[in-house]
Formats: structure tokens, sequence, C-alpha cells
């Protein structure tokens, strides 16, 4: 078995606390945030989503971007772990790609929007961004669990 130094022990930490902030950050928007949400009227909707949108557009991508590059590391690193970490790398690049793909777009036209002159054949893309991110979610949760048994 080979010894793990104290920086690679530092580096499993962070990107095990970093792949559980994104699984919780994203479970939060899931169970509260959505609901929410969807309790609103078109315009609210509008407003609150571009509202929201102005710290999770460049504080996400950067900590899924950064624990994807330290499970990365980390896979090289720890010969006994990296098929642990380079799955967790593979999750959270699948959380990144399913965002840019398919929520991102979403957002952009959501961002656009006047939200006091919302098109009346406005078509609500709330129920489209929810099963995106759902799918977001669940891939994030499983990352967190792989990252977390690599403690181990």
């Amino acid at each position: 078995m080979t010894t793990v130094s104290t920086w690679e022990r530092w580096l499993a930490g962070t990107v095990t606390v970093t792949s559980g902030a994104i699984a919780g950050v994203l479970f939060a928007v899931a169970l509260a945030v959505l609901p929410a949400l969807f309790a609103m009227p078109p315009a609210q909707y509008v407003y609150s989503h571009q509202l929201i949108g102005k710290r999770w557009d460049p504080t996400m991508p950067a900590l899924v971007l950064g624990s994807t590059v330290a499970d990365v590391v980390l896979a090289f690193l720890v010969p006994e772990r990296a098929w642990l970490f380079g799955a967790g790398a593979l999750a959270l690049t699948a959380v990144s790609v399913v965002s840019h793909f398919c929520n991102v777009p979403i957002n952009r036209v959501v961002k656009r929007l006047d939200p006091a002159a919302i098109p009346a054949d406005w078509a609500d893309p709330r129920p489209l961004w929810r099963r995106w991110h759902l799918l977001r979610t669940g891939i994030a949760v499983l990352a967190a669990g792989l990252n977390t048994t690599a403690l181990f």
C-alpha cells in the first residue's frame, strides 16, 4: 500500500467537502428553491431566476471545475483509490455537461426576458429546467459519495 502524503490527504478532504457542497447546494435548490419558483407567477419567477443567477453563475462552475481537477490529480497521486477519484471526476464532469448544455441555455433565455413584459406566447421553461436540474443533482450526490468513499 502506498503511503499517502499530508498534501494528498488535504486535497482528498477538500474535494470531499467541495463535492459535498455542490451536491448540497443543488439538493437545496431542488428541495426548496424550485417549489418556490414554481409557485410564482411568470413575472415574479423571471425576476427571481435572474436574481438567483447573479450569484450562482460565477461560483458554481468554478467550484465544479476545481473539484473535477482535484479528483483527476488525486486519481494519479493515490493509485489505490484512482478508480474512485476518477469516477468522481467523471461524475462532476457530467454535472458540468448537464449544466452547460441543458440548464445554462435555459438560463440565458430567462436572463434576456423583461419581467415586466413577458410575451403572451411565453413557453414556461420551469418543467424542463427542473428535469435537467434533478439529473445533475443526482449525479452530484453520486460524485460526493464516490469522493467520500475514497477517504476510507
